[in-house]
């Protein structure tokens, strides 16, 4: 299987692609990137980072790649810096996804309640009509908010109207970082229209690049041949396997997860 992975690259802070090309490349999957912006650090608590927005590089790219007449299996989007950049990811979308090939996106966004710096009103609307197209939308709390015109928090209680609402732009909308008193959940919708969560301790703190991990997990559990639910539950044990150990063992939580400490058990799980 041969995967497009569209991110950023964060040359300090494992997260975006830095994250997704080691999983999926564990998964045994090809792991094929086209970067979107290359920064010193990622934003997530680093001051002074460098920054180099690379959209006018894009479409060279993407011209080399149709004279080689390159198709993709998969194509997975996350963090895209700008509206043309979301404009090019329907592009490639069009003309570089296989037949019966699967798109998924990560609407990055924002998180605890508020927009990243930079984005607008007008990017939310415009990131709307790239899940309208995805095959799965991946979603934390605060970017289902705004996609869904739901109010933040989010809870697993109101998780099954906010999925619904989010069903009317995707079919298989995938909703992380949910809380309730069981801990934090994966909330999705199963065959009949409810709510299923995968719930998980609820570790204190904030973990940078716990969403690119589940994210790129639960892409290669597709690509291996997975069904929904077990991709999401394997992407999920892995998450949280990964913050349970960084916790404890890594003191500067800005640099990352210990993801590769449960890559292991997590290709295990996934080959059995």
């Amino acid at each position: 299987m041969r995967v497009l992975a569209i991110n950023d690259i964060s040359c300090v802070g494992k997260c975006s692609l830095t994250v997704t090309l080691p999983i999926l490349s564990a998964c045994g999957v090809e792991c094929n990137v086209l970067p979107t912006a290359l920064l010193s650090t990622h934003t997530g608590g680093f001051e002074g980072y460098t920054f180099r927005d690379l959209t006018d590089e894009l479409p060279a790219i993407l011209a080399h790649w149709k004279s080689l007449g390159l198709k993709f299996d998969f194509i997975y989007s996350g963090y895209l810096g700008n509206i043309a950049q979301i404009e090019l990811v329907m592009q490639i979308k069009r003309e570089f996804l296989s037949e019966n090939g699967k798109f998924i996106v990560d609407p990055v966004m924002g998180d605890n309640g508020k927009l990243y710096d930079g984005f607008t009103v007008e990017y939310v609307e415009k990131m709307r009509s790239l899940c309208n197209k995805a095959d799965y939308i991946l979603p934390n709390t605060t970017e289902a908010c705004y996609l869904a015109n739901a109010p933040y928090p989010l809870t697993v209680g109101s998780a099954n109207r906010a999925l619904e609402k989010l069903r009317a732009l995707c079919p298989r909308p995938i909703i992380t970082g949910l809380t309730d008193n069981e801990g934090v959940a994966v909330c999705f919708l199963d065959e009949n229209g409810n709510a299923q969560c995968y719930h998980h301790e609820n570790v204190a703190g904030f973990f940078c690049g716990a969403g690119d991990v589940f994210a790129s997990a639960f892409v290669g559990g597709l690509a291996r041949g997975k069904d929904e639910q077990t991709a999401i539950a394997l992407a999920s044990e892995f998450t949280a396997a990964a913050i349970r150990r960084s916790a404890t063992e890594v003191p500067d939580k800005r640099y990352g997860l210990n993801f590769e400490a449960e890559i292991i058990t997590f290709v295990k799980n996934l080959n059995a």
